[in-house]
């Protein structure tokens, strides 16, 4: 859901040509350029002086990476520890990328299902990917089930469901943040000189990190599905 006016939409009209026509039709893809802008200065500026004792920024983002490595490790184990970039960059960009959405002349990405359907597509290609790595071909005994008369069957099965995460994991995020933006824009549309939409906005940025959470989450418990003995 877009906002009426998206500062980066005008910035590219000035400009005019093919820039203003790729800002108006893939706002999503600019703004998430924006958010991973924003990431990398405010992460190299957090480096820039590293001290022993860490203040200001530096404080902040080994406080933000020890918490997420810590619930990780709780999740997936020790040896989860290698997927920490994955799962520690997908909780910072969606719930960056959904609080940018909040702004008033700004866009989440996360609202275009072009932009959730690529998340859920590195999920789900890293996690069969982690499952044959660790078992190899035994890899497919785990979509067979326990029993050879019923494996044709349980192999469509399992298909299913796997698919269905792909699935999942697309419309969950984007609907919740396409109806986030939709009722702030409808409140400030309504009501916005009597400042009703502002409760929506602390809403918004709570549910903004429970999404970011949860596809978080889902991608360390299927990962971890696909390294477990259990294949």
């Amino acid at each position: 859901m877009e906002h009426p006016i998206m500062f980066l939409a005008v910035l590219a009209d000035l400009i005019g040509g093919s820039v203003s026509d790729f800002a108006h039709h893939y706002p999503h893809v600019l703004y998430s350029w924006m958010v991973m802008i924003i990431l990398i200065v405010l992460a190299r500026l957090a480096t820039a002086k590293i001290s022993m004792v860490p203040s200001g920024l530096q404080n902040l983002f080994e406080f933000l990476v020890e918490t997420i490595e810590n619930f990780q490790l709780s999740i997936m184990g020790e040896k989860g520890r290698v997927f920490f970039p994955l799962i520690a960059t997908l909780l910072i960009y969606v719930f960056s990328c959904n609080v940018q959405g909040l702004i008033p002349g700004s866009f989440a990405p996360t609202s275009n299902i072009n932009t959730t359907v690529g998340l859920a597509i590195v999920i789900f290609v890293m996690t069969h990917a982690v499952g044959i790595k660790m078992h190899g071909f035994h890899y497919i005994k785990h979509f067979l089930g326990p029993l050879p008369l019923l494996a044709p069957l349980m192999f469509v099965i399992e298909v299913v469901s796997h698919l269905s995460r792909l699935i999942s994991l697309t419309l969950r995020l984007f609907g919740n943040v396409m109806g986030e933006d939709l009722v702030i824009l409808v409140l400030f549309a309504l009501a916005g000189a009597y400042f009703a939409p502002l409760p929506m906005m602390f809403l918004g940025l709570f549910t903004g990190f429970l999404q970011a959470f949860i596809i978080s989450l889902l991608a360390m418990i299927y990962i971890s599905d696909a390294q477990g003995d259990s294949h």
